[in-house]
């Protein structure tokens, strides 16, 4: 097969794993710097162009599309869609994970477990939105925010009022969660490819952070998933049409919840805690599934 990757650092650890794990399995594989694509839109013969040429016809794309460019990115990714391109995470799936807000809300429609979320944009009693997810703490998120940028823990009702009316006053748009103290600052990472789980490592944050970023000072190890955390974590990737994710979830008294599903997991942290060649299992999902026009939103937007 001939696959592109679209990618803004071909030095990437991801980028780099997924190019090696494709070339040694005989596949043509390129890395493309996403902003350099520009496209070409006419009704008889769209096309992608990089660096002044038309770019061939790939069987196959990855996206690994950072959160600041998933406007320009998906864009790009909807234009090889267009053209009958395979594309293992297709652009409106992408779109939906990548909003924190609408991701929320399509797994709450399919029945899968969530920390008790609330979301306003100016609310009249702010202690009624604190209250309304169980009280402090509470987690309060930016939607905009990533690798654990934006998320401030409040322990108390005084703290959160002042989180939230700070926020406010920056015109920003934030989420507030109830805090699954249980969890002990520890989440799990699922990586699901083609509907399985492939991988799964726990998440230990530093002593004294509630957030289990590993670039934060996080730890990792293998974990052993229970029957309904592996279920939870399918059915969130499924819930946000997404081939290959990473799904994370915390233990709580009620079950698995999700935090987030992220459509560009990193596979450093995870191929290293269990030692599993997830970049190879990528481009065999593909060797399976990469057909011409089998795209589900070509045409659709």
């Amino acid at each position: 097969m001939k696959v592109a990757i679209l990618s803004r650092n071909e030095n990437l650890y991801s980028t780099r794993r997924l190019k090696e794990a494709g070339e040694a399995l005989g596949h043509e594989v390129d890395v493309i710097d996403t902003l350099h694509c520009y496209m070409d839109i006419t009704s008889a013969r769209s096309r992608v162009r990089y660096h002044g040429k038309e770019l061939p016809m790939y069987d196959a794309i990855i996206p690994r599309i950072g959160a600041s460019v998933t406007f320009y990115g998906t864009a790009v990714a909807r234009q090889f869609e267009m053209m009958g391109t395979f594309n293992i995470n297709e652009s409106v799936a992408i779109s939906r994970s990548r909003d924190k807000l609408r991701s929320l809300q399509l797994l709450s429609r399919k029945g899968i477990g969530l920390p008790r979320t609330g979301f306003a944009s100016k609310p009249d009693n702010i202690k009624d939105l604190i209250k309304n997810v169980g009280g402090a703490p509470v987690v309060i998120k930016l939607l905009e925010g990533t690798q654990g940028i934006g998320v401030v823990l409040a322990d108390t009702a005084k703290a959160a009022e002042s989180i939230i009316e700070a926020f406010m006053g920056l015109k920003a748009n934030i989420l507030v969660q109830e805090f699954v103290k249980e969890a002990g600052g520890a989440d799990i990472r699922c990586l699901v490819i083609g509907g399985k789980v492939v991988a799964a490592m726990k998440r230990q944050g530093a002593e004294g952070e509630f957030r289990s970023n590993l670039h934060r000072g996080g730890s990792a190890e293998i974990v052993k998933l229970s029957r309904e955390e592996r279920e939870t974590a399918v059915n969130a990737a499924k819930a946000m049409g997404l081939n290959m994710c990473g799904v994370d979830l915390l233990r709580s008294q009620s079950g698995p919840m999700v935090m987030e599903v992220n459509s560009s997991p990193g596979l450093e942290g995870i191929e290293t805690a269990t030692g599993k060649d997830v970049a190879s299992m990528v481009f065999h999902f593909l060797e399976k599934n990469a057909k011409p026009n089998k795209t589900q939103t070509r045409g659709n937007g």
